[in-house]
């Protein structure tokens, strides 16, 4: 299992309040079944990171690209392998 960091870059802002709740209902079940690792918005206001948990970057840009935000064009996604210090 490695960690992949989407940062979801506002494209759109006037349709962000719109499609809100279904990204964060996405990201919930997501995260109930391990998936998401962490998630939060920037505080500029110019997108959020999604933090995801999958076994290549093929399954997370899958997972990753299933977010309404992405579907609908709101955001634009920027996905890359995170090397997590411990």
């Amino acid at each position: 299992m490695a960690y992949f960091a989407a940062i979801l870059h506002m494209e759109k802002p006037e349709l962000n309040q719109q499609y809100r709740k279904a990204h964060l209902d996405y990201l919930g079940k997501r995260k109930d079944e391990g998936k998401v690792f962490a998630m939060g918005p920037f505080v500029d206001g110019t997108g959020g990171m999604v933090i995801y948990e999958a076994d290549s970057i093929d399954e997370a840009k899958q997972i990753a690209s299933e977010d309404p935000y992405i579907l609908a064009g709101v955001r634009r996604l920027e996905l890359h392998e995170w090397g997590m210090l411990k």
